[in-house]
């Protein structure tokens, strides 16, 4: 008598090009071989390529979704081009025109009287590409209500509000209120792109981000944060997040006795280490809190050193990079870095080839949050104009997948997709089919 499955995929190939064939039971992997014989519904993969889903490790969902519903400057390249767009975009009166991707290489740090001349009469709040900045005009300020105003606040000369904001998302949204994004259509969008795992990567998350988060979209949830995030039905517990600025990093012993903290919890710590300075801070903080344990991460990894890899294999952390900035933000370093410099910028093979444990996330917002683009880029290390930048770090197509995928096994919960990554240069793949706990959530 065959095995009922309530799915068999056949006709599919594994990522080594072999056949393939999947039954799928209970929301699980309950067969797996050239061939499964039993019965259930059947999908015919055509040929295509079956493999785990992708994981998302590092990315900011509310922002995500908000960046959907908001004015998009990112191939902006003049202030012409920002106004217009601005106002293109702006709605009825009285309501915010919310901007994201600005490029400082447009007019600098904008403040408050440049942004008036570029819309006077909306509230508007400008993004820079970074994300670390908000840039408000005087009717946006003026919806912020009176002082005291927090530190995030930046002053001019007459101790008023100049319209730069640095690092205050949680109080402008305190302050500006309104409905969160919907997540939903996020969540379409990324399973479009096999993306069945998510990790938020939020620093400031707590109890009021994992409600909004939890259940809102068919992806696994890992959610980082602060000490006080629960755990929860809809959503994994992640690492304890630690936001490290270069340009105001607090005394290396209290981030060390916030790790210490974190081990009292039973929870791992993830430190935002964009540049090389942050990266010698968190190690050192780490050493002082009696060193990494396994599950500690390095969110980034912008910058690091060779002579750093060793010290970071031998304390067993985790990198969690963003290949996809070589990519979107490569031609921006290739014109502002040393050239010497270029090859510490998102390391992947010289990481790997000293044991360090790498995953891929894509920081969307802030970088482009189709997976296949950071996949692209892993192996070629190609930017936008076609230029090579580390291309030691270059890794082969399989170890890109081992960045996001987990491998196929029988009895692994049924998270799969059905894809195609042609391999000439340049290529993306493409995704016809993604499966949650062996539901399909897209369909080509």
């Amino acid at each position: 008598m065959s095995e009922k499955f309530d799915l068999i995929i056949r006709n599919a190939c594994g990522a080594d090009g072999a056949p393939l064939a999947v039954g799928v039971r209970d929301g699980r992997i309950a067969a797996m071989g050239m061939t499964v014989a039993g019965h259930s519904a059947e999908y015919d993969a055509r040929g295509l390529t079956l493999g785990g889903g992708l994981h998302d490790h590092h990315l900011h969902l509310l922002a995500t979704a908000a960046r959907m519903e908001s004015v998009d400057l990112n191939d902006c390249r003049s202030v012409d081009a920002v106004v217009t767009r601005l106002r293109a975009g702006a709605g009825a009166p009285g309501t915010w025109v919310r901007a994201i991707g600005y490029d400082e290489r447009v007019a600098g740090l904008p403040d408050r009287a440049l942004l008036d001349g570029w819309l006077p009469d909306r509230p508007l709040r400008v993004q820079d590409r970074t994300g670390g900045y908000w840039f408000l005009n005087s009717v946006a300020l003026a919806e912020l209500g009176e002082a005291p105003l927090p530190a995030c606040v930046d002053l001019g000369a007459d101790g008023r509000p100049n319209g730069r904001i640095w690092r205050g998302d949680a109080w402008l949204r305190e302050r500006i209120g309104g409905a969160p994004p919907s997540l939903s259509t996020l969540g379409q969008r990324l399973a479009s792109w096999g993306v069945t795992g998510v990790t938020d990567a939020g620093a400031s998350n707590g109890a009021a981000e994992a409600a909004l988060l939890a259940g809102a979209m068919p992806q696994r949830l890992v959610i980082m944060g602060t000490e006080g995030l629960p755990a929860g039905d809809g959503h994994a517990l992640g690492p304890v997040k630690l936001l490290l600025d270069e340009n105001d990093l607090p005394p290396v012993e209290a981030a060390a006795a916030r790790i210490a903290a974190a081990r009292t919890l039973g929870r791992n710590v993830a430190a935002h280490c964009v540049t090389l300075g942050e990266l010698v801070f968190y190690l050192e903080a780490l050493a002082i809190a009696g060193g990494a344990k396994p599950g500690d991460r390095i969110e980034h990894g912008g910058v690091i050193a060779a002579s750093l890899i060793g010290d970071i294999a031998a304390a067993g952390l985790t990198v969690v990079t963003q290949p996809n900035f070589i990519h979107d933000r490569g031609d921006r370093y290739r014109a502002q870095m040393d050239a010497d410099a270029l090859d510490d910028l998102y390391r992947l093979g010289s990481l790997m080839r000293r044991g360090v444990k790498v995953l891929g996330g894509s920081d969307a917002p802030y970088g482009d949050a189709n997976p296949w683009v950071a996949l692209r880029a892993a192996t070629d290390r190609r930017t936008r104009e076609g230029e090579v930048i580390g291309g030691g770090e270059a890794v082969s197509r399989a170890a890109a997948l081992a960045l996001y995928q987990v491998p196929l096994a029988v009895g692994a919960p049924a998270d799969l997709i059905l894809y195609d990554w042609p391999e000439y240069t340049g290529a993306l793949g493409t995704v016809a089919m993604t499966l949650i706990d062996g539901e399909i959530v897209w369909q080509q």
